[in-house]
């Protein structure tokens, strides 16, 4: 009998904000090359992936420039996935989206992935001449706009508030990147699943969403992309880690709640101790067994799932700090996570 096609295994990457509070502030510039650094010495570790978040105008310095850091990476590594966790699309032009993604993609050898996402903080419209509650129709027309720039077209856009005009965008991308879509919403996940190559989730709760979308979309089950965002902190000793980062966590946290980050209305009050972010689940702590037995059954529950990613290091943390967990992982996680995998997989394609 035919084998079934079995997906491929999941990547796993490193996740940036280059956030640099002054609390805990060094010199921006040699935060970024370190960072560069320990991303290109992950990659010989077996770490497939590396994101890269936007914000604007934040007093810790968030990354506002995400592409340029994919530049960077795409010059100094040669197998990993470069990816955007996410670019604010309504903030740009999309047509410029469209050539950088295109530049990126040609440079890296087709290893680059372009997350976008609706945004959330009103000063970064206000900032960029924008209007924030027009974000669900600037995000749907740069989608449109980015995929018809990278057909090379003369046929041009109109969208409801941005277009493009009747000429061709050149060059066009050997292979044209995957354009992901990040969210945390059922609407903003039906976005995903209806316009996008694949979706950037922030909770494992979101895959069904997602299939349950692709289908109602009448798309291809087996063609779903889930990219996991993890919020979990993996150590040999986790209590003894969380005790020496809590209050960075505690900060991501507080700080993203007072962007406006989690939609609706159960959307969380400021943390008033470490011990809540704990208590609440935002974040969990696993050791090694602890987070392959939930990594594998996730991906064997959703083999959508094609990369989990988690925080390199927290904001004002060190790298030296955020290294020891990304050895610990590289050391006792994703092979034994590989493996187990594999051997599903293996099971799986053996006629019966």
């Amino acid at each position: 009998m035919n084998t079934p096609q079995r997906p491929e295994l999941p990547t796993f990457g490193l996740w940036y904000d280059f956030r640099n509070p002054q609390r805990w502030r060094k010199p921006a510039g040699e935060l970024y090359r370190q960072s560069i650094d320990q991303a290109v010495w992950a990659e010989q570790l077996g770490f497939g992936s590396v994101w890269l978040s936007e914000h604007h105008f934040a007093d810790d310095h968030y990354a506002s420039s995400p592409l340029m850091m994919a530049a960077t990476l795409a010059a100094r590594t040669s197998t990993m996935r470069i990816g955007t966790n996410i670019i604010v699309a309504g903030l740009h032009n999309p047509v410029r989206l469209a050539e950088d993604a295109t530049a990126l993609s040609l440079l890296s050898g087709n290893r680059f992935d372009l997350g976008v996402g609706l945004g959330y903080r009103e000063l970064e419209f206000s900032g960029f001449g924008r209007t924030v509650k027009h974000r669900p129709s600037l995000l749907e027309d740069a989608i449109a706009i980015i995929r018809q720039a990278w057909t090379g077209s003369a046929d041009g856009h109109e969208g409801k508030r941005l277009s493009l005009p009747a000429l061709p965008v050149t060059p066009v991308p050997e292979i044209a990147p995957r354009l992901l879509v990040g969210a945390q919403s059922p609407v903003g996940i039906d976005r995903a699943a209806r316009a996008g190559d694949g979706v950037i989730t922030l909770s494992n709760d979101h895959c069904q969403v997602y299939l349950d979308a692709l289908q109602r979309h009448g798309r291809n089950l087996d063609e779903g992309r889930i990219y996991a965002s993890q919020w979990t902190i993996i150590a040999e000793d986790p209590d003894r880690v969380w005790s020496q980062i809590s209050e960075n966590v505690l900060y991501q946290m507080n700080k993203y709640i007072e962007w406006g980050s989690f939609e609706g209305p159960d959307q969380p009050s400021q943390y008033t101790s470490s011990q809540a972010v704990l208590d609440s689940g935002a974040y969990r702590l696993l050791d090694a067994s602890m987070a392959v037995d939930e990594l594998v059954a996730l991906a064997t529950a959703y083999p959508q799932i094609r990369d989990f990613h988690y925080w390199a290091q927290f904001p004002g943390e060190s790298i030296e700090s955020g290294s020891e967990r990304i050895q610990y992982m590289a050391d006792r996680v994703i092979p034994e996570v590989t493996r187990r995998l594999s051997a599903v997989e293996q099971r799986v394609g053996e006629p019966v």
